[in-house]
């Protein structure tokens, strides 16, 4: 189902936030996993998928500002 705004639906933006939040868990699991290796390329990429994650999250939440 299509809502009445430049082809927006509902269940694209829950997917979306699900997929944002999954980078977020994503990353942290890296983050960790380079911490018990002490592999430091691991972390650095764990920490990136977070902040990638928070991005996208803070991208959902603009838009769910101008949706109202």
């Amino acid at each position: 189902m299509r809502g009445p705004r430049h082809g927006y639906s509902p269940d694209m933006a829950t997917g979306d936030k699900i997929d944002n939040k999954a980078d977020e868990l994503k990353g942290k699991a890296k983050e960790t996993a380079g911490k018990l290796q002490d592999d430091d390329e691991l972390k650095a990429e764990g920490k990136g998928d977070q902040v990638k994650g928070n991005v996208k999250q803070a991208g959902e939440k603009i838009k769910d500002a101008f949706k109202g």
